[in-house]
């Protein structure tokens, strides 16, 4: 009976979300600064009669209370900022910010969890318990908008006995979706290296330090932290995207610069991996005569989804959606900052199919040409309502 009911007004809202998501889409903000994007929730959570609460600056948090007696209490997460990515499509919807984009979808998140609250504030009188409904800022700039929110007490009064997130994934067709249980995403961390040497004329090395010939020596050796101290039964990842020099044919540079990122699923190994890198390069730099300042910027941990949550959210979407469009996700070396969450409590996060090869949209996220299919838009608010709601107990 439920089941019908959420799918039939799933349907009977699903263009207010499509204008919602256009509309968020239209007016992307980067993160921290989700100002007006905050105010356009305020606003439709004002016209649908629930009360709310700001956090993080820019966060809101809502409570959906059942009419029928429980004292459950399940989270759903939306966020909410944009990527400095100037976007590329022609579409009615085409954000007027420039160098501003939804890029990853957070427009489709957030309006889905503007439609999940309308279609459970229309159940109220079919279910009990309390779903919290967190519109997050910044899930895409450190520290993340989790993490603050988390500070500030958005997991407390009432506590959530679990938190779901759903993000859309373009690799999945519209209509269908992916779950996977236990370790999911990577942790991510910022790697900033600079190794100082003494720089001179190209012609004569012997007066000087190369820090180039030094940082190859460095780079080469650093897979290793990879390749042979880290347990190949746990992925994990060293890439180094930037490396500048800014010598010249005929001139060794006083120093060379690296950015890169190291990503694993596990925090004892993170930990130590961080001390392996740090102590073999500096190691490697001084016992060639150059000094080597190695900064880790720590970033979001690795995201785990609890198993029993998991199978119980993933049988809830088999019954609704049907067996056929539930399938297994691999595991994803991207991070997540949601992952804070599976830190603090019961999570899972799921991914909501978006891609329609017929119309191709099939570009990736965080590329000028991301966009969905929006009719994914109605599997998102009536798959999510459904889980809480049977997650509730009900």
């Amino acid at each position: 009976m439920i089941k019908q009911q959420i799918q039939e007004l799933a349907k009977n809202i699903f263009n207010e979300v499509v204008a919602n998501r256009r509309h968020l889409h239209s007016h992307p903000e980067l993160s921290f600064h989700e100002y007006e994007t905050s105010a356009f929730v305020a606003s439709k959570l004002d016209e649908l009669g629930i009360a709310y609460t700001k956090m993080a600056d820019t966060g809101l948090v809502a409570l959906i209370t059942g009419d029928k007696p429980s004292a459950n209490v399940i989270a759903l997460r939306g966020d909410m900022d944009a990527l400095p990515i100037t976007e590329a499509n022609d579409v009615p919807y085409k954000s007027q910010n420039n160098g501003i984009m939804h890029a990853c979808g957070h427009d489709v998140h957030t309006s889905s969890l503007l439609g999940v609250a309308k279609i459970l504030s229309s159940l109220k009188s079919e279910f009990g318990g309390t779903v919290k409904l967190i519109f997050q800022p910044a899930e895409e700039k450190l520290p993340g908008g989790a993490s603050i929110m988390i500070k500030e007490g958005v997991l407390e009064n009432p506590k959530p006995q679990a938190v779901i997130g759903q993000h859309v994934m373009p690799l999945i067709d519209a209509g269908k979706v992916g779950f996977r249980s236990g370790q999911y995403m990577a942790s991510t961390d910022e790697l900033y290296v600079t190794v100082t040497g003494k720089g001179g004329h190209a012609a004569q090395p012997q007066q000087n330090i190369d820090p180039v010939i030094i940082t190859a020596h460095i780079l080469t050796a650093l897979q290793q932290v990879v390749s042979r101290f880290s347990d190949p039964k746990s992925p994990c990842v060293l890439s180094f995207g930037k490396v500048t020099a800014n010598g010249a044919t005929n001139v060794i540079p006083n120093e060379v610069k690296l950015e890169g990122t190291f990503r694993a699923l596990d925090e004892k190994w993170r930990a130590e991996a961080h001390e392996k890198m740090v102590k073999m390069a500096k190691g490697i730099a001084e016992s060639m005569g150059a000094t080597c300042d190695f900064n880790i910027v720590k970033g979001y941990p690795f995201l785990t989804n609890e198993p029993k949550l998991t199978a119980s959210a993933r049988g809830f979407a088999e019954d609704y959606l049907g067996k056929e469009n539930v399938l297994d996700l691999d595991i994803w070396m991207a991070g997540e900052d949601f992952a804070y969450f599976s830190q603090a409590t019961d999570a899972c996060f799921y991914r909501l199919g978006t891609r329609n090869e017929v119309r191709g949209i099939t570009s990736s996220v965080h590329t000028p040409t991301f966009d969905i299919e929006e009719k994914a838009l109605e599997t998102s608010v009536g798959l999510m309502s459904y889980i809480a709601i049977k997650q509730l107990g009900n």
